[in-house]
């Protein structure tokens, strides 16, 4: 039995769904599909294949709704991790296990920066719990922190981000920190960038954070690139010469003074020509576009990606491939938990930086089996793509962003992911969000997860094409975002599958705020607490299918689906 019979297989969840699909996407008979009924059971019981997935299966890459994420993730969604020799032990360097008194910081960043230097590898960290004054840095690519497990092997942090680098203020202006959606207490992202990241903190001169820079000026194009339509895998450049198989180069489109661009992620359509974007300046500042993505190949001036383009090429966009800072690339943390010390959660927005595991200018690196307790923010993707988040947990006091994706964050899974229920009552005038996509982050999936507290918190910023699946939720954080931030959500959100356990309708049932997008498979639910209005009037071209039941939908898990077409 070959390894992929066996891992879908252990699935168990797609059954004919797949059988159907791969005929469509194959170009088989058109009859193929025919004897499953829209919404009706299967002879087995095994649930029912609404119309919207027979519709994306014949068109899986220019579905109107339903975005394809197929390839998200470290390595197109790798099954596994690389298993990188060991080059270093803590242990070695100085860190001592259970002495509650010894900062080990110092010697994990001196056996993680010795992996460096040696162009790779895997520094172990053994069981027990090793106290941390100072923030853990993975800035070399190749290179893993392992532990010997979440259960295990334990960082317990003493200090936050305000104490070990500096008050960090917003670039948006007011009294807010930016620790409240920046940084992490294990933070991985290419030296370069995070000394220039933490000069200008320091300088008070607030930085962009993504892939061109602190003021979004370090980049240089390679060649300007032909129109092309979403979904497309190559695109024609006017010059191949810098572009080479493997390169990692920025997709990047800029706006016109129509805002056309927004309108494309929008969907398009009278709503969206009609909305008023000029006064949008926190969403207009996300503008140029930036997508990373890998060369696969060239031939002439035709050159293959690894993914299909997320949106149209068009002239007035001014498409183009670029440069960026150095990257990040095939780098994780495994087996481990970071505690910080239990401080009480700070009030909205002036979070000191308590925060886990922050990915930044990162691309195919991971984290897996990892827990954080007692921080302020959990998980974080910042400028991150092609990333996957595995086997995660965030637990303890409360927090306000579990999981945050922003800053132009694309092509990320996050899976088999725990929010916890939080372990002491919320103080005053605290918020709770949950699993976060802003700042035209797109492509993204959260999968196979369990929200035992939060919400799906769409922050504005225009986020699209990102999805939600097979995921319980008691669905009681709210969301947030500036009104000059834009729109709650772009085209093509899918929520499938979704197990709300308190009926709260908000954030779970978006057919009627989310524009050309889906929702498939949703328990019934009620509008109360945060209740939201469409920015875009009119028709919003969504999709509501098999609302009212419970893991009925076939298939069951949209992105896994996805993946094995």
């Amino acid at each position: 039995m070959s390894k992929e019979h066996v891992r879908i297989s252990r699935r168990g969840l797609l059954g004919s769904a797949i059988a159907v699909a791969a005929v469509a996407v194959a170009g088989g008979p058109a009859t193929a599909a025919a004897p499953l009924r829209t919404g009706a059971a299967r002879p087995d019981g095994g649930g029912q294949i609404p119309a919207v997935w027979r519709e994306f299966t014949r068109a899986p890459f220019t579905h109107p709704q339903i975005p394809y994420v197929g390839r998200a993730g470290h390595r197109g969604g790798a099954a596994r991790f690389p298993r990188r020799p060991v080059v270093a032990d803590v242990r070695a360097y100085g860190a001592v296990a259970d002495d509650g008194t010894t900062d080990c910081a110092p010697a994990i960043n001196r056996a993680i920066a010795a992996a460096g230097r040696a162009g790779g590898g895997t520094v172990l960290i053994p069981p027990g719990t090793f106290r941390i004054d100072d923030l853990i840095r993975i800035g070399h690519s190749n290179v893993v922190l392992r532990g010997a497990g979440s259960d295990r092997t334990k960082l317990y942090a003493t200090k936050n981000l305000t104490e070990l680098i500096g008050v960090y203020g917003s670039r948006y202006g007011g009294d807010k920190s930016s620790w409240s959606w920046a940084g992490g207490l294990i933070w991985l992202a290419p030296t370069a960038r995070w000394d220039s990241l933490v000069a200008a903190v320091k300088a008070k001169a607030w930085p962009f954070e993504g892939w061109t820079g602190n003021k979004r000026d370090e980049w240089e194009t390679l060649t300007t690139v032909a129109p092309a339509t979403r979904g497309s895998w190559s695109v024609t450049v006017a010059d191949p010469r810098p572009l080479k198989p493997g390169r990692l180069v920025l997709l990047r489109l800029a706006d016109d003074a129509g805002h056309t661009l927004l309108e494309h992620m929008s969907g398009g359509g009278p709503g969206p020509e009609s909305y008023y974007w000029d006064d949008k300046t926190k969403l207009t500042s996300y503008v140029p576009y930036e997508w990373p993505v890998r060369i696969a190949r060239v031939r002439g001036r035709k050159v293959t990606l690894e993914r299909p383009l997320p949106l149209d090429l068009r002239p007035e966009w001014d498409p183009r491939l670029t440069t960026h800072v150095e990257p990040l690339t095939g780098s994780g943390v495994e087996g481990l938990t970071l505690e910080a010390i239990e401080t009480p959660q700070s009030q909205h927005l002036l979070d000191k930086g308590y925060n886990g595991v922050v990915l930044q200018c990162a691309y195919d690196c991971w984290v897996d089996d990892v827990t954080v307790r007692h921080v302020d923010n959990g998980f974080g993707l910042v400028a991150a793509s092609a990333c996957t988040l595995r086997r995660t947990r965030v637990a303890g006091r409360g927090s306000h962003h579990p999981y945050f994706c922003r800053e132009g964050s694309h092509d990320n899974l996050v899976e088999d992911f725990t929010i916890e229920r939080r372990t002491v009552p919320a103080p005053p005038n605290t918020q709770l969000h949950g699993i976060n996509v802003e700042g035209l982050s797109s492509y993204n999936v959260w999968s196979r997860g369990d929200l035992q507290m939060g919400t799906f918190d769409s922050h504005r910023g225009l986020p699209f094409a990102n999805v939600r699946t097979d995921i319980t939720v008691n669905n009681d954080g709210r969301h947030g975002g500036d009104a000059s931030a834009g729109p709650l959500f772009g085209a093509r959100f899918t929520h499938w599958n979704i197990r709300v356990t308190n009926g709260r309708a908000g954030l779970m049932k978006i057919d009627g705020l989310a524009p050309y997008s889906a929702t498939v498979g949703l328990n019934e639910v009620t509008e109360f607490d945060q209740i939201d209005v469409p920015d875009f009037t009119g028709d919003l071209h969504s999709r509501l299918e098999l609302y009212g039941t419970t893991d009925v939908v076939r298939p069951r898990n949209l992105h896994e689906a996805q993946r094995d077409l």
